[in-house]
């Protein structure tokens, strides 16, 4: 199904922001010190300055998936991003592991952060990305519950928005698929995330990833999606705390410069994709 793009465009490109700040240590890792909170930190006090610079030299329109925890922590940086004309999705409640509870509990987090999204930004968010891209058995139907439009956590195409169908097991014969939600996926791919290639975490990331290889990764996958991909939707995943070190940001102004270069892209929140599409 298309998207109805702006005319001599082909190829839309989101640039996503997961500003976790405190919370993917907190509820992501269970990790609390003054070290992993005040990496948290930087992302809001610094990470988040230097992306908002970088957007606006470019003229970059993006969503930010924010955690209702950070968003009452880190106020005054949510409403700098407000007030540069960008998208506030939701992101969870304080990064969450979703697949850790039940039903109730996840409803009670989905109230929990909707909440604090009206009381910061005073909106109700439109689309949703799920903490850490996963999902409980009960999640989708949350979210149709709850009337967002989209979701952008799941993994069941690479360029083409599409709508998700709950799977049901049979191990010794063939799974069955349900109807498809109403809500739209805008579909991610660890591949197209720093988090996960270039983010240190002692005893769990030993290594520290090469950010050159990061980025060639990225520009070759723009390549494939904008050459041989009619209509495709290219999503791109970032977090302050990580692409707002020094030489990260430096090589992401790099990339998308070179992106902005290429005038059949159009660049675009998660929402105005949504409102682009057609089932039809």
């Amino acid at each position: 199904m298309p998207i109805t793009m702006p005319e001599g465009t082909t190829t839309a490109v989101a640039i996503t922001i997961d500003f976790d700040a405190h919370s993917p240590w907190m509820g992501g890792f269970g990790l609390t010190s003054p070290s992993v909170l005040s990496r948290g930190e930087f992302g809001a006090e610094v990470g988040v300055p230097r992306l908002l610079s970088l957007f606006e030299r470019l003229d970059i329109p993006t969503t930010w998936c924010t955690p209702g925890h950070d968003l009452v922590t880190f106020p005054d940086r949510v409403e700098s991003v407000m007030a540069a004309g960008h998208e506030i999705a939701a992101h969870g409640a304080y990064h969450e592991d979703l697949r850790s509870l039940d039903e109730e509990r996840e409803r009670e987090l989905m109230v929990l952060q909707l909440e604090q999204h009206l009381a910061i930004t005073g909106l109700k968010p439109r689309g949703y990305r799920s903490p850490a891209w996963d999902f409980s058995a009960a999640t989708m139907g949350i979210l149709e519950e709850f009337g967002f439009e989209w979701d952008s956590s799941l993994m069941g195409r690479e360029f083409e928005p599409y709508h998700p169908r709950p799977v049901t097991l049979a191990y010794e014969s063939a799974n069955t698929f349900g109807a498809p939600s109403p809500v739209l996926e805008l579909p991610v791919s660890w591949y197209l995330d720093d988090w996960p290639a270039v983010e240190y975490i002692p005893g769990v990331s030993p290594q520290m990833g090469s950010h050159r290889v990061m980025l060639q990764r990225w520009k070759d996958i723009f390549e494939y999606a904008r050459t041989r991909v009619d209509n495709a939707l290219y999503t791109l995943t970032v977090h302050p705390q990580t692409i707002g070190r020094a030489h990260h940001i430096a090589g992401f102004e790099e990339l998308l410069t070179e992106m902005r270069g290429h005038d059949d892209v159009w660049f675009a929140t998660l929402s105005e994709i949504y409102d682009a599409y057609t089932d039809d």
